[in-house]
């Protein structure tokens, strides 16, 4: 029986990263309120943590609302992503404002991108296993002109990422490099992913049957 994956996301880019990789997942929006989960979490919780306790909240969320047979045997994918940078986590500028005062802050440095990720695997009605990770992703920004940054913010894609940028999108004009795995900076790492689903007893290769992309 095809194991049916499902991405508890509703980021284009990492159902893009998916596609790309010969998978095609159905696709569930958790509806978590993520300040409610930070909040619940101790004081001293480290940035890996956070990222990974929201990614566990999403998939926790969407398993809760799956159709009987994505209970009979899928895969639920739960991701979370926060930029680390001046001693604290940032995940998505508000408002254009916040675009321009965070790059201004950011320019010609690095931050360290966090990415949580959760992997729940079903097998007739059941959960078998539920696994989670994160990946750290260093980050190296350039250093836009301002006319670009205010243009940048005008677009309307840094309010939608973590930390206000992009990879994949029009940010990647202003990303010097990346120190680590370039699909976690857009959202899910493949690598870790492909660890977790191994844990779970899930191959890449298994996955291509029933998943993949027209």
């Amino acid at each position: 029986m095809t194991t049916r994956v499902v991405l508890a996301s509703a980021s284009p880019a990492r159902r893009a990263v998916l596609r790309a990789a010969g998978i095609d997942p159905v696709v569930l929006v958790s509806g978590v309120d993520e300040d409610a989960v930070v909040a619940a979490l101790p004081d001293d919780t480290g940035p890996g943590e956070v990222t990974t306790a929201l990614a566990v909240a999403k998939a926790d969320a969407v398993l809760a609302s799956l159709d009987t047979e994505l209970r009979a045997n899928g895969v639920v994918i739960g991701c979370d992503s926060m930029l680390y940078r001046d001693g604290r986590l940032w995940g998505k500028p508000p408002t254009e404002a916040a675009v321009l005062e965070g790059w201004r802050a950011m320019a010609g440095t690095s931050g360290r991108l966090y990415t949580g990720h959760c992997v729940i695997r079903l097998r007739d009605g059941v959960v078998e296993a539920r696994v989670a990770d994160h990946e750290v992703t260093t980050v190296r920004f350039g250093r836009p002109s301002e006319a670009d940054l205010r243009a940048y913010a005008r677009s309307g894609e840094p309010t939608s990422v973590a930390g206000g940028f992009t990879l994949d999108g029009l940010g990647g004009w202003f990303v010097e490099g990346v120190d680590g795995d370039p699909s976690a900076v857009i959202g899910i790492s493949l690598p870790l992913t492909r660890r977790l689903l191994e844990r779970t007893g899930l191959l890449i290769s298994e996955l291509w049957q029933g998943n993949s992309p027209d």
